[in-house]
């Protein structure tokens, strides 16, 4: 394995036709919460959905990029993870105060769906699938969904802390019952041991001997997970010119400046009206710009 503390190690079961993968998220995951100020709960739901978001990603073949959006009406309003199929991950949650006491996707996200939108380049726009939340964990909620979608029974155990997130995920493979009917009860129920705690602080190495030391494991390379999303300018000032220059100079006459945050990247803009003039004075040589998705605070 690399040196990285954020990754992917896949595995299988070689006897047993079962398949699986360890994600343990530690820079990337403090990178990700870097001055972002969730409730211990919300943090930990996010922090879930990015190592699992891991699993899935780690399956995209081609370049493209995997979102995945837990919406509801409860007072967490929307978990968004983003990933690159080069493991490069980002995400955010938005939340309303209100979340004292409540644990759990039904108390926390209530009734709601769940999004993954695949984008790729030779894609015309991006493909999307819509399913219903099932579960009251991010793990149950995901075997649902991998359940339904591969047509292979999936097992997910999720833990995560404010300094390290992590999953371990299982799947049944067709010929499974073939090679050892028994095989994915008995691994299911073995991996059902593992505590919270041992995923989070044991390595992956550690954590499959700890539970499958009698069956015979291959290990492939662990890949690594980065946190790379640096500072956009140009797709700001792109987003800055289609709302017109007469708005955001009320902006800065109202607040003495526009301030930008985007939310999924984690990164704010700040600009003063010399900075806006420039900003039109360019468009003004090179009038193409694209959109963006930062949202204006003010």
């Amino acid at each position: 394995m690399n040196d990285s503390t954020s990754y992917v190690q896949r595995f299988l079961l070689d006897e047993l036709d079962i398949r699986g993968a360890i994600v343990q998220l530690d820079d990337v995951w403090q990178a990700l919460l870097e001055n972002r100020d969730y409730p211990a709960v919300v943090r930990d739901l996010l922090g879930e959905m990015c190592a699992v978001a891991c699993v899935i990603g780690g399956n995209l073949k081609q370049p493209g990029r995997l979102t995945i959006q837990l919406q509801g009406h409860g007072p967490v309003s929307l978990l968004v993870v983003d990933i690159a199929e080069t493991l490069n991950l980002r995400g955010y949650a938005k939340a309303s105060a209100d979340v004292a006491g409540k644990l759990g996707i039904t108390d926390l996200v209530g009734d709601g769906q769940l999004l993954l939108s695949l984008d790729m380049p030779e894609l015309r726009q991006p493909y999307q699938s819509y399913v219903p939340i099932e579960g009251n964990t991010i793990g149950e909620v995901f075997e649902h969904y991998l359940t339904q979608s591969e047509q292979q029974p999936a097992a997910l155990h999720t833990a995560c802390s404010g300094t390290k997130s992590a999953c371990l995920f299982l799947q049944k493979l067709p010929d499974a019952d073939r090679k050892d009917p028994d095989g994915w009860d008995r691994i299911t129920r073995l991996a059902s041991t593992l505590q919270a705690e041992e995923l989070l602080e044991l390595g992956p190495e550690d954590i499959l001997t700890r539970l499958f030391h009698q069956e015979t494991v291959r290990l492939f390379d662990a890949r690594e997970v980065t946190h790379d999303w640096p500072l956009d300018w140009d797709k700001v000032h792109g987003m800055l010119r289609t709302l017109g220059r007469a708005e955001l100079e009320a902006v800065i006459a109202e607040h003495g400046e526009i301030l930008i945050h985007d939310d999924l990247s984690n990164h704010e803009y700040r600009l003063t009206a010399d900075d806006l003039a420039a900003v039109f004075a360019e468009e003004a040589e090179n009038p193409a710009a694209d959109p963006a998705e930062p949202r204006i605070l003010h």
